[in-house]
């Protein structure tokens, strides 16, 4: 579960070794009345240490291990900055370090955003932008407006899976590292350093991120409130442990003989979704926006696409049409999972996903598109062990029950049913305990006055939607909808998929939002997110759940003022 694309590939100057032991500096930070010497705090930087004590969860320390001044590869210059890369020690010899880079600028605004991580983790995710970042903001939205910015690995380092790789589920360090107590080790480290360097504490602290990222912003609001003043949680996987046993019993209903479907009728499956879907918005322009409407009225089985049957004649395999056995995975993948008894985390169910318009991986001709088929159904069956040309959901199974859950390498993950595990309940339910990050109780972030933007495509197919919304229904139960008002908000964004879209891909300033509602107390008012793939440059209001953009009959079909908020 990725969060952004990255940046084009940054090469680095290392900066040139000192001795100095300087661990402190008496000057203030950009913006203050003292004088601030970069290249001096810069070099003051490198090989400085951070105490097992200042952190607040069991590390063996921190170390800096080396320093670098970013400079683009190509394009645009960053401004000025430097980067210190962190090694946070494991209390068990036999654990990986927690791997973290942390991005200082010159110009510094007195605030920092911690970024979120991706999938399994395992790899740093990028410390120059953000889930959405506005295009507009160049490559570097984050060092342009002067924030200092951190991240890590999450406490293991990946292989050739990348964000798919699980096999640091054999060591418990790791495993509660990833799970969430990284989250604070790193962000205990960051804190000493940069107000080591600019000789004064951040002003303000802001968490950014998508998917395991966006749980990972949902967590540190629950678990750490006095450590934050605001977060954005896109596609947040909140409920990480409940999702990977929905991908197992969606890996299996695809694995069966003959259900897996090609490319080609992935998209006749999208363009008879559209044909039926797209106009219950008010307008056709490649996007579901109604999608409650769309999930009760279109059915694979009885659907047609330019007056002839979707499904195959008789339901028999072949091509250009879907046979019965590709129209039940599917309808799986739309439906929830229920579990035979409450898990560890408290967690019934996981409900399914908005199948119906959106990508599940075609060919396209979209620079986005071998993006959006890697986070969708890839190009081969559900497998055990899975290639990493399965579906991203179905080698996250794979990996989670042979390295999480059994700890055998050799597992045949297809083999375990999620809704009846069996042998495997105890060391399931221990995991969901870890790994759902499910308490609606923010009260103390709220009382501290921290702020919580929450964000998600409807057409995203590895996280699902409809979990989103059931943690922001639960929030408001849990606080009181006048409460949880005073603090938060979701906006749902139709078309948009997993961390990138050729329908539609979203631009949207959150962090801008964010922080003038910290700073100035700035209420968001109305929003407006862009595309830039579908129909690049279109915009449409940023609707507040449960409410969804209709057009309004008249004016350009691509300027959201022409657009109007509903509920069905």
């Amino acid at each position: 579960m990725t969060t952004t694309i990255l940046p084009p590939l940054r090469r680095f100057i290392p900066l040139t070794a000192v001795a100095s032991a300087v661990l402190a500096l008496s000057a203030c930070g950009s913006g203050g009345s003292h004088s601030f010497n970069f290249d001096e705090a810069s070099l003051a930087l490198a090989k400085q240490q951070v105490a097992a004590s200042q952190i607040g969860l069991p590390t063996s320390g921190a170390t800096v291990t080396s320093t670098e001044t970013p400079t683009a590869a190509s394009g645009a210059q960053p401004p000025a900055s430097v980067r210190a890369n962190i090694s946070i020690a494991p209390v068990d010899p036999g654990a990986p370090a927690i791997k973290m880079g942390l991005l200082l600028p010159k110009e510094w605004n007195g605030k920092v955003v911690m970024v979120g991580g991706g999938g399994y983790n395992g790899v740093m995710p990028s410390l120059y932008t953000y889930p959405a970042a506005p295009a507009s903001q160049g490559a570097y939205p984050l060092l342009n407006q002067g924030y200092a910015v951190f991240g890590s690995d999450s406490g293991h380092q990946a292989g050739a899976a990348g964000s798919r790789d699980g096999s640091f589920g054999t060591n418990d360090e790791a495993v509660a590292n990833f799970s969430g107590a990284a989250l604070k080790k790193v962000s205990d480290v960051a804190d000493v350093l940069v107000t080591r360097f600019y000789g004064k504490k951040p002003d303000k602290r802001y968490f950014m991120g998508g998917s395991t990222g966006g749980r990972e912003a949902l967590a540190v609001a629950q678990k750490w409130p006095s450590d934050w003043d605001g977060v954005v949680a896109w596609y947040p996987a909140w409920n990480a442990a409940s999702l990977d046993l929905q991908f197992g019993r969606i890996s299996r209903a695809f694995a069966q003989p003959g259900a897996y479907p090609s490319l080609g009728q992935r998209k006749l499956l999208r363009q008879a979704a559209l044909e039926k879907c797209d106009a219950l918005d008010g307008v056709q322009d490649g996007v579901v926006s109604n999608v409650a409407a769309c999930n009760s009225q279109f059915d694979p089985a009885t659907a047609t696409l330019n007056g002839q049957p979707l499904r195959c004649p008789g339901g028999a395999s072949q091509e250009g049409c879907l046979s019965d056995a590709m129209i039940s995975a599917l309808k799986t993948y739309n439906s929830e999972i229920r579990f035979s008894a409450p898990l560890g985390s408290g967690e019934t169910q996981y409900p399914g996903f908005n199948v119906w318009g959106s990508e599940l991986g075609e060919e396209g001709s979209s620079p986005l598109q071998p993006t959006v088929n890697l986070l969708a159904m890839n190009t081969t069956a559900p497998a055990s062990p899975a290639p990493l040309t399965a579906p991203y959901w179905a080698v996250f199974w794979d990996q989670w029950v042979r390295y999480f859950v059994t700890r055998d390498a050799n597992f045949d993950a297809l083999s375990l049913d999620p809704q009846n595990p069996g042998a495997w309940s105890d060391r399931i339910n221990q995991l969901t305990k870890l790994q759902d990050i499910n308490s609606t109780d923010l009260s103390a972030f709220n009382k501290r006055g921290g702020k919580l933007l929450m964000a998600h495509g409807t057409a995203d197919v590895l996280v699902s939607t409809r979990a989103t919304a059931q943690y922001w229904q639960r929030l408001e139960q849990t606080m009181g909808a006048s409460a949880v008002k005073s603090f938060a908000r979701y906006y749902e964004v139709p078309g948009y998929g997993h961390a990138a879209s050729t329908a539609f891909n979203a631009n949207w300033d959150s962090l801008k939002a964010l922080d003038q509602w910290v700073t100035a107390g700035t209420v968001p008012g109305a929003q407006v997110v862009s595309d830039t793939a579908g129909v690049p440059g279109r915009t449409r209001p940023l609707c507040e759940y449960p409410t969804w953009p209709r057009y309004k009959g008249s004016g350009d079909v691509n300027v959201a003022d022409n657009y109007s908020c509903q509920t069905n």
